[in-house]
């Protein structure tokens, strides 16, 4: 009997799960979707209780059942999932209420301000490695505390999605480093622990979890998660982390000069970092394994606006795709800004807007999905060159070997143009399965089955930049530099007038 190891992810839009052997061979994997609630302007939850219990263990079971035909022993699991997230539950780990989702969810603004405020934004960026913005996971924890009394009375624990599923499956209340670097300013990154003075005063006596490592055992399955999952009791659970950065160690990103860029609903950077200097347009959190870290940004919206325009159109994105590809470059004068649900990196702006520029009467569809793709590429772009300035201004930018991963490198097209508009090669791997792929390199590494350094990635192809697009381009992307401080304005005007019935009656 061939051991293998499990990896599964929880993402955005679907929960894949991948059985690998020790050579990264995948043997056999299970892909279920599911989508997110947007109960109100500026919130994004998910069902925990459907999604990451119910839907997780019926994939997992799926899995199972392949594995126990082919007769493969499960050596561990690793989980990872959409982050950060937050999720309040009771003592018998029953959710209170709806997950509240990462940096796409801009709830918490009044708390942002008022912690800012309190603790000074120097201080949590110099503590935390972070300024609070959406993406921060404690935040949102003071909003349920400030507008949730009845349901803050009776939390017992909280949780991202991976701990979620872990203390379901082992009993275990736990997070891991990277997860809790995230709930700033719950956290100290240069202490590598809870910010207890700064916890207590925000979430009071609401147990903090212990703290783990992703690259960690941190339990096993206890019988009741065996008999949920179809997995043998006894099998070591890893400790969990952050979707984006297992499918950073998915694809070798892993060491200086290394970054990630991940194609997915949102799009993700991610670049390992010696501990060190802050930047205000870039997360600092904690790595997978003691004593790492990384620096990240992530955009608020990219593949999700391919899916509101396939919607909005009701013409699949694989037609709307195929039909941009054969626009010129620049769609025929019209530019987007994709900050249809605010922007985080590098304006860290909730309020921001989507924003088209140029419209005529002969844009169609197939204009607008040019014009997606080429504003979150000039999106990348904008980001990148903040990756560039970590070093301090009199430091060379890195020759970063720039990574592809997510279920965004199925567009050729859209891989293409991110080269062209950002001047950057990017490598391709052989396999971009993503989050589940890295899990499994946890455990693997974990349980002994491979070395710690092991790396299973393999580069298909490398994407070059085309050269005569370079000045057009160029042109193009300050017009778009320029086009959000131009709006910005525009925008608070337009959202304090009044709407609806009351502009009837003005």
């Amino acid at each position: 009997m061939n051991d293998v190891v499990i990896g599964l992810d929880i993402g955005t839009s679907s929960t894949k799960a991948v059985a690998v052997d020790s050579a990264g061979v995948v043997c056999a994997r299970v892909t279920s979707a599911h989508d997110v609630v947007l109960p109100a302007p500026g919130r994004v939850e998910q069902d925990a209780e459907a999604i990451w219990w119910h839907g997780a263990c019926a994939t997992l079971r799926e899995l199972s059942a392949q594995l126990s035909v082919a007769r493969q022993h499960v050596a561990a699991l690793a989980v990872s999932g959409l982050g950060p997230c937050v999720l309040v539950c009771d003592e018998s780990m029953r959710p209170l209420h709806d997950a509240i989702l990462y940096g796409i969810d801009t709830r918490a603004t009044v708390q942002i301000e008022r912690l800012n405020q309190a603790l000074g934004e120097d201080t949590i960026l110099s503590r935390g490695g972070s300024r609070l913005t959406s993406q921060a996971a404690g935040a949102k924890l003071l909003w349920l505390r400030d507008n949730e009394p009845e349901l803050w009375s009776r939390a017992a624990g909280f949780y991202s999605a991976s701990s979620f599923l872990i203390g379901r499956l082992t009993g275990e209340y736990i997070l891991d480093h990277h997860s809790a670097s995230q709930f700033n300013p719950l956290y100290d990154l240069e202490a590598a622990g809870w910010a207890a003075d700064w916890a207590e005063s925000l979430i009071g006596d609401l147990p903090l979890p212990r703290l783990v490592w992703s690259s960690e055992i941190c339990g096993t399955l206890h019988d009741a998660g065996a008999s949920a999952t179809g997995l043998p009791a006894g099998t070591p659970i890893l400790g969990g982390t952050i979707d984006a950065w297992a499918e950073a160690h998915s694809v070798g990103v892993r060491g200086a000069g290394d970054l990630l860029l991940m194609y997915g609903s949102t799009m993700f950077l991610i670049a390992p970092a010696q501990p060190g200097a802050r930047h205000p347009g870039l997360w600092r959190t904690a790595g997978l394994r003691p004593g790492s870290e990384t620096l990240a940004a992530g955009m608020a919206t990219s593949g999700l606006l391919t899916t509101w325009l396939s919607d909005l159109t009701s013409t699949p994105i694989q037609d709307l795709a195929a039909r941009a590809a054969e626009i010129e470059p620049g769609a025929e004068g019209l530019l987007l800004l994709p900050y249809f649900s605010g922007e985080r990196s590098p304006l860290f702006d909730p309020g921001a807007r989507g924003v088209a520029l140029g419209l005529h009467l002969g844009h169609g569809p197939a204009h607008l999905m040019r014009a997606i793709y080429e504003g979150t590429a000039f999106s990348v772009r904008h980001v990148l060159n903040e990756f560039d300035r970590t070093g301090g201004p009199d430091t060379p930018p890195p020759d970063w070997r720039i990574t592809i991963a997510g279920g965004g490198t199925k567009s050729r097209p859209w891989m293409q143009l991110v080269s062209d508009i950002t001047g950057r090669s990017q490598q391709v791997p052989e396999e971009t399965i993503g989050a589940s792929y890295g899990d499994a390199q946890l455990a693997a590494a974990a349980t002994g089955m491979i070395d710690g350094e092991t790396d299973w990635t393999k580069i298909a192809e490398v994407i070059e930049p085309r050269s005569e697009l370079a000045a057009g381009y160029e042109r193009r992307f300050a017009t778009y530099l320029a086009l959000y401080p131009a709006t910005r304005g525009l925008l608070d005007e337009t959202a304090a007038q009044p709407q609806g019935e009351s502009l009837a009656r003005v």
